[in-house]
């Protein structure tokens, strides 16, 4: 999962692409990057492992002259995570110099990697799949140029051919020297991307695309819509705002894990609050937890902080039960999901979270967490409880059973690494040390988040049900992924 930001100003940039970054940095750790452009068409870009606070200097910023540019935060889904060299934005020289940002997953890579090799004569320097979308890209702009100059048309009809050849989820923003700011995003929606504008002091148009609504909220700019599905967006130098469908049945399909645990709560995606799905998580997983859990078995609700909160307060409001918070977090700590390697992601939990005796010592206690995915977190942070006091731990979680690889921007690759693959729930129970274990049912996370928009009508639950929304996604590529990670 990445975050990404794009902007059109009427003077710099680079301050507000920054502190954009701050806002998305839960979306990504790894690494981090921004490009500014000249009216000139110069570029300017400066990227680095680590989080924002700590890759850029005020050196850094200076140098990023321009009143277009674009941002990106990165967890690894492809590629080394450790790689410099896989930073994004990544750059080619013609036509004109494009720089892109991409959030997403292509399941195309191996196809796409031969083509622009032998067909295209684009050479790859790294084994990341933006690296791809942005010859591709380069290369279909350079077969629609049609004149001397560079029009809208043209440049939709390059995204049109890229839709064409490109598989998987990609929401993607890329700058065209010269030019503008050009955004599109998959056919199904997968990844999101919102659209904002403002005016400044002179009653000047600036623009902004990103990840989430809460970068438009924080920066002044007014919600204008979400891109749709398979739709490009192109903003000109002037301010001036182009857009065009550029696939011909294009479905909205947004990813569940988003409202599960990626975004912020305070965002809005696709016309659907984040935490407004949450809230309606909780409602949906009481319900559950009281079917599967013996009367008189919890004396305390608490979430595991801080994405479960919304659905764990619901939790106990609906059962009638006392809510606490039992964990307190150590916020200079990375999210433990986006970290790489089983053991790191075991060592960070208790740096990330302490339990208070005080609130567990003798007490029933239901633990409400976002999700359960590899389970070392869950199973850690249950022994915590325990090694605290409590007399009994019921576990739930506000999503469904992973059983499934994630294939389309989450690094959930590999079956064997997944705890709810090939277990019944009562074993799961047993691996995670829970006295009890309840998991949300699908069709329930699917209602309660699609209950907040009359316009989305399908989500990508293929992590939950092996759905793979694009269709594209065989057991022989499955093998491949888990094959290409191990290695």
């Amino acid at each position: 999962m990445c975050g990404i930001v794009g902007m059109v100003g009427q003077g710099p940039v680079n301050q507000e692409i920054y502190d954009a970054l701050l806002l998305l940095q839960h979306r990504g750790q790894d690494s981090t990057g921004i490009a500014t452009a000249e009216p000139n068409g110069i570029f300017h870009q400066f990227k680095a492992k680590g989080q924002v606070r700590e890759a850029f200097r005020t050196r850094d910023m200076r140098a990023l002259l321009g009143t277009i540019g674009l941002g990106h935060v990165r967890y690894a889904t492809k590629g080394t995570a450790s790689s410099e060299e896989e930073a994004q934005p990544f750059y080619v020289n013609a036509p004109y110099g494009i720089v892109l940002v991409h959030n997403g997953n292509l399941t195309n890579t191996r196809e796409l990697s031969e083509e622009l090799f032998r067909t295209d004569r684009r050479h790859l320097n790294t084994s990341s799949d933006t690296e791809l979308l942005v010859n591709v890209l380069a290369n279909e702009l350079q077969s629609a140029i049609s004149g001397p100059e560079l029009d809208p048309a043209q440049v939709f009809q390059a995204v049109e051919r890229v839709h064409q050849r490109v598989e998987g989820s990609y929401a993607s923003i890329a700058l065209i020297a010269g030019y503008g700011l050009l955004a599109f995003r998959d056919p199904f929606g997968i990844r999101p991307l919102i659209l904002g504008t403002r005016k400044d002091g002179d009653g000047k148009y600036e623009w902004i695309v990103a990840s989430e609504s809460l970068v438009l909220e924080n920066a002044g700019f007014e919600v204008v819509r979400d891109v749709e599905p398979g739709e490009a967006v192109f903003i000109d130098l002037a301010g001036n705002l182009h857009t065009r469908q550029c696939v011909a049945n294009p479905q909205l399909v947004p990813c569940s894990f988003e409202y599960v645990y990626l975004a912020r709560p305070d965002s809005e995606m696709n016309g659907i609050s984040v935490y407004e799905a949450r809230l309606r998580m909780g409602d949906r997983l009481a319900d559950t937890i009281a079917k599967y859990t013996p009367k008189g078995s919890i004396d305390v609700v608490m979430p595991i902080p801080d994405s479960s909160r919304p659905a764990a307060m619901q939790v106990a409001r609906k059962l009638g039960l006392e809510y606490r918070e039992g964990f307190y977090k150590n916020r200079y700590v990375g999210r433990t999901f986006i970290m790489p390697g089983q053991a790191v992601r075991k060592k960070s939990v208790r740096q990330k979270l302490n339990a208070m005796s005080s609130e567990f010592k003798g007490k029933n206690v239901l633990l409400i967490d976002d999700s359960i995915v590899r389970g070392t977190t869950s199973k850690e942070i249950i022994q915590m409880a325990r090694d605290a006091g409590a007399a009994s731990v019921t576990f739930a979680s506000a999503a469904p059973p992973v059983r499934f690889p994630h294939v389309y921007g989450i690094n959930m690759p590999s079956r064997h690494e997944l705890v709810a693959h090939g277990r019944t729930i009562p074993e799961i129970a047993e691996e995670l040390g829970a006295d009890y274990l309840v998991y949300q049912e699908v069709e329930d996370l699917k209602a309660a988040i699609l209950d907040g928009s009359p316009d989305v009508e399908d989500l990508d639950m293929s992590c939950f049900d092996g759905r793979y929304i694009t269709g594209t996604v065989s057991e022989e590529y499955l093998a491949w992924v888990e094959g290409s990670q191990e290695s």
